[in-house]
């Protein structure tokens, strides 16, 4: 969205402080740990941009907080498989021949947007080692959250995201609906119904210090339903929607979103 845009639609600019005691009146506290998706532009014009929105986070958070963001690097990934968009099939091979490792300290984030992007570097911040579908955390509990991703069963048990179920975290939607709650997808991975199946994927990563292409196989996941897997959550729980700006925000509990997914998508889905 242009940034004159943004500007027409803001009332008054959100300061660091101003965010953090909005953020506060959502739910969030000191100590907590917590995954956060977020849109920048649904928040209007804030001064200092996604640094200040990382700075409300963490003065909210505190030192005994952690703070976690999904910074997935998508176009490391076959290129038979790109639809948004796709490629010529000569191109394939120089894809996979050449596209560069993935590193933890230099690999961009793709669409994740400018507050995950700056999050990945910021000081004492640790990513997790998937070439894929990697997170950033940061506070007491991120070695934890972000230790020995595996490559297969990538946003299971073993990802980050089992790690945030483990501890009974929180997610936070920023200005984001479900459909972009990763947090689901671990119910993927858990759940049991029809059309459940893994693809052939790949990869460039580091094996033993050298850049390889990975093959491997990896669940086929769907956030077709994701809405609507939200919306009956959202109903079922009593989840506030609050409003910041343009921005509407949900806090809540991980365990109590994946629960209910995987009972929803065990009874509801048929793809």
């Amino acid at each position: 969205m242009p940034e004159a845009t943004v500007i027409q639609y803001t009332p008054t600019p959100l300061t660091v402080a101003a965010l953090a005691d909005k953020l506060r009146a959502c739910g969030m506290a000191s100590g907590q740990t917590v995954l956060v998706h977020t849109a920048m532009s649904k928040l209007g014009w804030v001064s200092g941009g996604p640094q200040a929105v990382i700075m409300a986070l963490i003065a909210v958070l505190g030192d005994s907080g952690t703070l976690m963001m999904p910074t997935h690097t998508g176009s490391n990934t076959d290129p038979q498989g790109w639809q948004n968009p796709p490629v010529p099939e000569s191109w394939w091979p120089v894809i996979r021949a050449h596209r560069p490792a993935y590193d933890p300290a230099t690999s961009p984030t793709r669409q994740m947007g400018a507050v995950a992007e700056l999050f990945r570097t910021w000081p004492g911040t640790i990513r997790s080692a998937h070439p894929v579908v990697s997170f950033a955390a940061r506070g007491p509990h991120a070695a934890a959250l972000t230790a020995d991703h595996p490559l297969t069963g990538e946003l299971g048990d073993q990802s980050p995201l089992g790690r945030l179920y483990d501890l009974d975290g929180y997610v936070l939607l920023l200005g984001v609906g479900h459909g972009n709650n990763t947090s689901l997808h671990l119910a993927e991975f858990r759940a049991d119904f029809p059309g459940k199946k893994t693809l052939p994927n790949g990869c460039a990563m580091l094996v033993d210090g050298q850049r390889q292409w990975v093959q491997y196989d990896s669940l086929d996941i769907n956030d077709g339903d994701f809405v609507t897997i939200g919306q009956a959550f959202d109903v079922a729980h009593a989840i506030p929607v609050q409003q910041i700006t343009q921005a509407e925000v949900r806090f809540f509990k991980q365990r109590a979103v994946v629960d209910f997914a995987v009972t929803w998508m065990e009874q509801n889905r048929n793809f």
